[in-house]
């Protein structure tokens, strides 16, 4: 499986949103994809409809080892589509593992646990999507430890820029300490408007900056995107005519084109 961190330490840059419905319409094509909320708030793990009062196993005990990731791993109601949920429980997480050896691996090691699905048969995901937190802390250190790659979205502001400047420099830093093999897997522009200025100002220098990296497809603001989550459900089950479900849908085939042609 492949794992991809969606990460931007700056926050309402759409970053929850787009790891919920491109991990929804990347598994409506068939593929089986498991969405770990990494971020204490648990809006994806909402979105994906899932009744966080009814949890009672979270990613938080599966990181600090009491319980194991069988037991946290939840099918939601969306075609091959599961989740790993969060609750506030994992704001504590930081602090605990301070404490704990080797703590950047600590997310690492639960995902290698071994998954069963109901029948006995073993439970393999094509992909693992992980929502970090909007900062660039533990949390957000382990997920880029155990990720193949990250997925930046960013909103075309010049405040978007210079987190992103921030992001880059940490992937860097983790290469170099913890996971040499990471890439960045692609530049998402999210709340995009082509009838301003700034957005296409904006989108040139990152398309300058991170050559070959950006998406071809953007996010376009929608109502209806910002709607879906109140109704715990992705946006392409949500309203799959919606200009922002068109969206998320082709960034779903741009995602799996570029997968197959980098596999070659």
């Amino acid at each position: 499986m492949k794992i991809i961190a969606v990460a931007n330490q700056k926050g309402g840059v759409g970053k929850t949103t787009s790891v919920v419905n491109l991990a929804s319409c990347v598994a409506e094509t068939g593929k089986k994809v498991l969405l770990v909320d990494l971020d204490p708030q648990g809006n994806a793990t909402s979105g994906c409809g899932i009744n966080k009062k009814q949890i009672r196993t979270s990613l938080y005990q599966v990181m600090i080892g009491d319980a194991p990731l069988s037991a946290a791993v939840t099918k939601t109601a969306y075609k091959n589509l599961w989740i790993l949920p969060s609750t506030m429980d994992l704001a504590g997480a930081e602090v605990e593992l301070v404490e704990m050896e080797k703590r950047e691996q600590c997310l690492k090691n639960a995902l290698s646990q071994p998954l069963s699905d109901a029948t006995g048969k073993p439970l393999v995901f094509d992909y693992v999507l992980i929502d970090c937190p909007p900062s660039l802390g533990l949390l957000t250190l382990n997920a880029l430890t155990c990720a193949n790659s990250v997925l930046i979205p960013i909103q075309c502001e010049f405040y978007a820029l210079e987190g992103l400047s921030q992001l880059t420099n940490t992937i860097r830093q983790v290469r170099r300490l913890y996971n040499p093999t990471l890439d960045i897997e692609g530049i998402l522009i999210t709340m995009y408007d082509g009838r301003l200025n700034l957005t296409t100002q904006v989108l040139a220098e990152v398309k300058k900056y991170f050559a070959g990296k950006v998406y071809k497809t953007v996010i376009p603001r929608n109502v209806r995107i910002s709607e879906a989550p109140s109704h715990g459900e992705p946006i392409n089950y949500y309203d799959r005519h919606a200009k922002g479900a068109v969206a998320y849908a082709d960034l779903a085939k741009e995602f799996l084109r570029n997968e197959k042609r980098n596999s070659l």
